[in-house]
Order: C-alpha cells, then structure tokens, then sequence
C-alpha cells in the first residue's frame, strides 16, 4: 500500500511539471517612449521580442527571458545617455516580482496567447559635463573630440578612448593604454564627468621587420616595399598600411603582426609579420555568354610568385564569338601577362604581355598580334596612371578587302576611382580618360590619336535601391576614317553601350547595312537598381548614343533604348 502511494505521489508530481512546462503564447508590445532611437534599438535587441514566434517558452523560462530583457534594456537606456532611466515589463497585466506571476502562467489554458508590455520610463537626458586626461606624455596634444554640453551617449564615450589610444601609438608610444573612462553621474545637474586615464608607456621606435611563415619569397623586397624603416617612431597606423601594401601583393592568405615585444635598451621594438601564404599557382576556368557577342569559353593558369618576389604570369586561352548575333564565326584569344611589382620604383609595376587573337565580327574580320610593355602606377589611394608602350601587327579584312597593319602606339590612361567594391557599386564615382597616340608603320600613312573619356556615379537612395549612371565620350584626330584602321574606329550597339541595337552597328553603315564606324562615339545609361529580396533583384535602364562620320562630339543619328534587366545577386558579386 506504502509503495503504491510512492507511485501515485511521483505520478502526480510528474504530471503537474509536465503542466508547468507547457509553452507560453504570447506578443511583445513596445509602448513608445519618445525617443526612436530607443524604440529602434530596444526592438532590435530585444530576445522577447526575437523568439516569439520561433521559440515559445515555458513559464519559468519566460520570466527569465523578461528579466534578461530589463537588464538589457536598461544599458539601452544609459547608453542613450538616460542614467535615470528605468524600464518595466509586464506578462499579462502582472510585474515581474509578482508573487502571483509564475501561478498565473501555470494556470493558463494550453495556447492562450498573453501580451508582454514594455514601458520605458527614460528620466532626464544627461550631457556631458568636464572632460579629464590624466597621465597624458609632457608636451603631448591630445585635444579630446568630446565637448562638455554634449549628449551623454555611450558610444562616442567609448570611441574617444579607443582614439586617444590609437593617436598615442601614432606618436610613437607603442605601448599605451587607454581603458574604459571612469563616468561620475550628477543627479542634481543631470550631467556625465567622465574621466580618461592614459598609461602611455615608453616612447619606442621601429627596430627589424621580420617575416615567419615564408616560402620562396624574398624578404628583403618585402621590407622594401612594406615603407617600413627602422628607427623611425613607432606608428600603429603606419604598420597596418604596410601590411595592407603586403596583401595587395596577391601572395598571402592572411597576414597578422605577431604581438610587441618590450623594447631593447636602444628603445626599438621589432616588428614581426605572421604570413600565411597563399597557394602558388592556380588554374581557373570561366564562361560568359552574352546574344551580341556570343558564347565564350575560357581557362587561364596562374603563377602568383614567378621569381620569389611577387611577380606574376598568367596564361589565358579563350574560344570567343560562339553564336554571337554580331559575330560570323567563332574566334580565340590566346594571351601570356607578366607582372612584376615595386619596379624601379615602389609601387611601380612592370606589366609584359603578348597576344594573338582572331575575331569574326559583322562589322570586320581581325587576326593579330599584340605585344605591350607597361607601367602602373598609383599616384594616390584614389587616382592610378597606366602607361604603355604597343605594337600591334594585324590583318583585317572589311567589305571584301584585306588590309595589313603594323601600328605603334603609346596609350596611356588615367583613372580616379572612389568606388570601394567594382563588382557591386554601393556608392561613389569614378572618372577615367585614355589618351592613344597611334602611328602606322605599315597599312597606312596618317598618325592618328584616339582620346576616350568616361564616367560612372552610384547614388544610394535606400538599403534596397540604387541609381547608376554612365557616360563616355571618344574622339579619334589626324586622320579620315579610312585612314583609320577598321579595328580601331568607334563603334555602338550592344551590351557595352547602347542595349537593344545589334553589336557595333550605331553608326555610319555601307550600302550593305555593315558597320563602317566612326571617329566620334557619344553614350549614356541611366540604371534603376531594385532589390527585391536580398539575392534578386530588377534594373530598369534606359540608354542612348550616336557614332559620328566625323570627330566633332555629339554627330550623328542618336538611338535611344530601353528595357529591364534581371540579376541574381550572389557572395561575390551580381
């Protein structure tokens, strides 16, 4: 008897926590405080408000989840500069500390969904009231951004500390420290003192620049082209570009500075550079298909550390014009490029390349060879000048004729770009102008120059929209347009100017209807970019342009089209 009441007692027990455990309903409701920074960031924060729908707790877990909830929205609150601020959740019409709460959400019937209210309370808005820097170097500025009388907001309290760090290991001291400042509210006059305490440590200079981790690269040209010279003061800002410098090199899959040993008795710390380098060669595979220019196939292997100093050679074979509506018969590109990093001068780099293609297009049939020998040089972080020299011996043949061309040519090319990703624009412009001084040594008798220039702008209006618009302008001088080889006249028409139109036939044509081209190009797009979900979106377009008999700009018959585009957006670009 005994033992069939243990069980009865244990069968009671288990079956009053399965009760207990049954999930709570319910909907978060945010009274508005006034304030809809707080509104917005409470909403985001808020777990409440996260789990819902996803995760609907048992009672315990739900109180729980409330509290959790009250402490964070009260760091919400004095981050926002509220230091009196207080915040009260409701479960049902019932305060957290309710004796009553925990009996009340047992007792409700299965699914009934309750509402959890939010009340933010904010109290007065404090500002800030003196600024203190204690232990600052002697004869070292280091003007706060922070004034008094400002909103008391956490989050620029913060970043001022971070920044007087990083200005400290700036000048030189390396080792300095900057903790979170000391904050003495003041009720009475509702503000925030907050107090800053510098432990800057001793003045270091740059000692050797090492690099572990390396094979077959040269660490000597790496020091040289980090701009890094021992003894000169210690800047924190000065060794993350250079290790920025070093990634643009292509050779390393990461590259992190090992931590400050104590200085020498000279007063130098080394730097040491943790590389872990990137596979050496690579072989890539790639299609692109478009309806003017057709279907094209390709494969290119890459050597990313030739010579043990970042040189690169890349050989590329591509079929190209595969069933292209502006191409006759399919064609090939075959190419080898050689580029050689911090020639004659840092940042200067040495690009070689040769290469033989053929094309069959409507408006002409091409085969040629081109050999290049350039420079690339970035005159600032936003602004890079090309140069090269060209020879391009070539046979085209227009109309039923065949000509042969040997061309010397000196282009030359400068582009300004603020545009921070290339392959999805989020904003800024960029600029580019070409200048092509061209001189035939075989094929005909006038030099001739070809001047280009072009432009793009990204105006972000929303998270999901975007406008793009494009521009470019080009003008051949010196000679008539058959002097002018078929090959280097202007053409539109196409996916690269005006969409809509057959590939390069805007513009003079024969009698025939075949593009002749011209010696002035004008076009423009104008693009709607549409998110609609985060990987799909719609562009609307509209472009226009005109190619000119003559060089004089804006000649000719203007064409206009318009359409809609589809993209797919993917981790890596549209």
């Amino acid at each position: 008897m005994r033992e069939r009441a243990a069980w009865l007692c244990a069968a009671l027990a288990l079956a009053g926590a399965a009760h207990a455990a049954d999930p709570v309903a319910y909907r978060v409701e945010f009274v508005k405080s006034g304030d809809p920074a707080l509104d917005s960031a409470a909403a985001q924060a808020s777990t409440l408000a996260a789990l819902a729908q996803a995760l609907p707790p048992a009672p315990v877990a739900l109180i729980r989840r409330a509290q959790s909830d009250t402490a964070l929205f009260t760091t919400i609150l004095h981050s926002l500069a509220y230091d009196q601020g207080t915040v009260s959740i409701t479960l049902d019409g019932h305060p957290l500390t309710s004796p009553s709460l925990l009996p009340t959400l047992d007792a409700l019937p299965p699914k009934q969904p309750i509402t959890v209210k939010v009340t933010f309370q904010k109290g007065p808005a404090y500002r800030l009231g003196a600024i203190t820097l204690t232990g600052a170097p002697p004869g070292l500025a280091l003007p706060p951004r922070l004034r008094p009388g400002q909103p008391a907001t956490a989050a620029p309290i913060l970043a001022e500390a971070a920044r007087l760090q990083a200005t400290l290991r700036d000048q030189g001291y390396g080792f300095a420290t900057v903790p979170t400042p000391r904050a003495i509210a003041d009720p009475i006059t509702h503000t925030l003192a907050i107090t800053y305490q510098i432990t800057p440590g001793p003045r270091v200079s740059l000692g050797s620049i090492t690099f572990t981790g390396l094979t077959r690269t040269n660490q000597a040209f790496l020091r040289r082209h980090s701009g890094l010279t021992p003894g000169t003061p210690y800047s924190a800002a000065e060794i993350e570009a250079a290790r920025a410098r070093l990634l643009a090199l292509g050779i390393f899959a990461s590259l992190t500075t090992a931590p400050l040993p104590p200085p020498d008795a000279t007063g130098r710390v080394p730097v040491t550079f943790q590389a872990d380098m990137r596979k050496r060669h690579s072989v890539t595979l790639s299609a692109d298909y478009a309806t003017d220019t057709g279907l094209g196939l390709g494969t290119s292997w890459l050597d990313r550390n030739l010579l043990g100093r970042a040189e690169t050679l890349t050989l590329s074979a591509n079929a190209t014009g595969l069933g292209g509506t502006g191409t006759k018969a399919p064609g090939y590109d075959l190419k080898a490029d050689f580029q050689k990093p911090d020639f004659l001068s840092q940042n200067q780099s040495l690009d070689l390349s040769i290469e033989g293609l053929r094309s069959a297009l409507t408006a002409y049939d091409r085969t040629a060879l081109l050999t290049t020998a350039g420079l690339i040089r970035p005159l600032s972080p936003n602004l890079t000048l090309h140069i090269a020299g060209q020879f391009t011996s070539e046979r085209v043949h227009q109309e039923g004729v065949t000509r042969s061309y040997v061309l010397a040519q000196l282009p030359a090319s400068l582009l300004f770009s603020t545009v921070q990703n290339p392959l999805e624009p989020t904003g800024g412009w960029q600029a580019g102008l070409a200048l092509t001084p061209t001189k035939p040594l075989i094929g005909g008798h006038a030099p001739f120059l070809i001047a280009s220039a072009n432009g793009s702008a990204y105006l972000r209006l929303s998270r999901a929209t975007l406008i793009a618009v494009h521009a470019q302008l080009a003008g051949i001088y010196g000679a008539s347009l058959f002097q002018v080889p078929p090959d280097e006249r202007l053409y539109a028409g196409g996916s690269g100017t005006v969409r809509g139109f057959t590939y390069q036939t805007i513009g003079p044509l024969f009698p025939d209807d075949k593009p002749k081209g011209g010696l002035s190009l004008d076009a423009f797009s104008l693009e709607l970019r549409q998110h609609l979900t985060p990987h799909i979106g719609l562009v609307p377009f509209i472009d226009a342009g005109q190619v000119g008999a003559g060089n004089a700009p804006f000649t000719g018959q203007l064409h206009v089209s318009a359409g809609l585009g589809l993209r797919y957006y993917t981790a890596i670009g549209p």
